[in-house]
């Protein structure tokens, strides 16, 4: 439904396939791209997203917990879905066989859980086994991994279908820590070989890695910034070739001439020193629009950047037009993407609030309606039931 706001995040659907196919062309030939979709796809909207991803052919979708994947199943998503922070109940787990989802698994607890719903439902559920390589996350610790191993042969309806862990690092330190995680990754699947413990996939490379060491990628990668268009790092710049998916644009809701003087918003912190145009938008905090942007973020109107004024509230902000020539009230202005010749990058705004493009990009409010171009996705969804 239309909120009659003119607040909304565009989401270029051409861009994400031209970043699937850039991610392509980075991996070994005959590994596999899982789709990182977590978080509501950064923001972008998982269920149009993973859709679209279904439809450029991605192998499969990764998720945080059990409830995301659940949304995947009820619109319509028929890929493979791994659940990256495994299950906690054992309602989830009955969710896992009831909607077809595969868990990351770490602990003996959870293993016997699912072994035994299974053994009820008559049927074998899948998972892959998480081994901490230095993160220092989830994940089986190495000096416990061999008496893990041992045991997986114990749960008869437990299919161990793929191995994995999480790089901390990509090439910081000239890749010396990436490539000792790799060693002993690869020392572990040896030992699960050895015990006779069989299985389909390998995966650790996540978005900075694939790119900076294809070579470390097993059989399957899991990018996730990088398919919306972000780089994890700025020296992946010169690596990749992206396209940012999300533009987040608005339109001036009232504009008005002020005197030196005059001060603009909560607490005053930003004084006119002259005559003003002081252009008011209806976006802010609540929608995710940083409240450390106040007086140093930055907006495209008229393909003109405007420094945005005084604090940031929860529904509005205030922009300085006093230098956009023939500027007017319900002129588009864009806070993040391209306007004209100039853009406003999502790494830009991060390092003026001095966090990561993901905080930025997962940020955006749900009440920011999500509009996808060209739009073939929507109609998909339709098509799914979106629940």
């Amino acid at each position: 439904m239309n909120s009659g706001r003119p607040t909304v995040a565009e989401i270029d659907l051409k861009a994400l396939g031209s970043n699937y196919r850039q991610l392509l062309k980075k991996i070994p030939r005959g590994t596999n791209i899982l789709g990182v979709v977590k978080a509501d796809a950064y923001g972008h909207g998982a269920v149009p997203i993973s859709l679209e991803l279904e439809r450029l052919g991605v192998h499969s979708l990764g998720v945080a917990i059990s409830n995301e994947a659940i949304e995947l199943r009820r619109g319509g998503v028929r890929a493979p879905i791994l659940i990256f922070g495994g299950v906690f109940t054992s309602d989830e787990v009955d969710r896992v066989l009831a909607y077809d989802l595969t868990p990351v698994v770490f602990e003996k607890a959870t293993l016997q859980r699912l072994s035994k719903a299974a053994e009820r439902s008559r049927k074998k559920v899948r998972v892959h086994i998480k081994v901490d390589t230095g993160l220092g996350r989830l994940g089986v610790p190495d000096a416990l991994w061999r008496d893990f191993v041992k045991d997986l042969k114990r749960f008869a309806w437990v299919e161990i279908e793929g191995f994995l862990s999480h790089f901390s690092m990509t090439d910081e330190d000239g890749g010396a820590f990436s490539r000792d995680q790799w060693a002993r990754f690869q020392k572990a699947v040896s030992v699960a070989d050895e015990m006779g413990v069989r299985f389909k996939y390998l995966h650790i490379s996540n978005s900075g890695n694939l790119t900076a060491f294809p070579a470390f990628s097993g059989n399957l990668v899991r990018p996730g910034i990088m398919l919306y268009g972000s780089y994890p790092s700025p020296r992946f710049r010169e690596r990749i070739k992206l396209q940012p998916v999300m533009t987040l644009k608005t339109r001036i809701h009232f504009l008005k001439e002020v005197p030196p003087g005059t001060r603009v918003s909560y607490g005053g912190t930003f004084v006119t020193k002259k005559t003003s145009l002081i252009a008011t938008l209806p976006i802010g905090y609540a929608d995710g629009y940083d409240c450390h942007l106040a007086n140093q973020g930055e907006v495209l109107v008229r393909g003109r950047r405007a420094p945005v004024v005084g604090k940031v509230c929860m529904d509005l902000i205030m922009v300085d037009v006093t230098r956009v020539p023939g500027v007017s009230q319900g002129d588009e202005v864009v806070l993040m993407g391209k306007q004209g010749n100039e853009r406003i990058t999502v790494e830009e705004i991060a390092e003026k609030v001095k966090t990561i493009p993901y905080e930025i990009l997962c940020s955006v409010g749900k009440r920011v309606p999500r509009i996808y171009r060209p739009g073939a996705v929507q109609k998909r969804m339709r098509g799914g039931g979106v629940a």
